[in-house]
């Protein structure tokens, strides 16, 4: 099915940008959706929101009835808070980044990381082109099985 809509979208004159994501131009792509995937800073408001700032994440009371509480009585309307560690960021980073078009920096990624690279070209699931220039970028094999290609880069 996905190479199916890949196939359509593309003879309609739409690129993919992103795993799940086409458009027709650059200014058609979902700014907001690219931030999160490219780890930017956001600041979400309303019950339920998340926001990332500085490297920490919050998110609010999910219920509108306990949000507007907790304002009424100038409280944060924060549920929790986390900081993600080195791994937990790197692995974020490499399941992100490498699903967009424009892909991941190989000097990124630690060092065994970067010795996996040419099997996985040698599977077709990264492009070779891209990475002579240093990026990882997904085929549309890759694309289809992108968890693997994050796998064998994380592991």
């Amino acid at each position: 099915m996905y190479e199916l809509a890949d196939a359509r979208l593309a003879a309609a004159g739409f690129e993919w940008y992103e795993l799940s994501n086409w458009a027709r131009s650059d200014d058609q792509r979902s700014r907001h959706n690219l931030a999160y995937w490219r780890g930017n800073d956001w600041w979400g408001f309303g019950p339920g929101a998340h926001s990332h700032v500085a490297g920490l994440r919050w998110w609010n009371v999910k219920h509108p009835a306990a949000y507007a509480q907790r304002l009424a009585a100038s409280e944060s309307p924060a549920a929790g808070t986390e900081r993600p560690d080195a791994k937990a960021h790197l692995l974020e980073r490499v399941l992100l980044e490498s699903r967009l078009s424009e892909g991941l920096a190989i000097a990124d990624l630690p060092a065994q990381s970067r010795t996996r690279v040419a099997g996985l070209i040698a599977d077709g699931m990264v492009d070779a082109r891209a990475a002579l220039r240093g990026r990882i970028t997904l085929t549309l094999r890759g694309r289809l099985l992108a968890d693997a290609v994050v796998r064998q880069l994380t592991e």
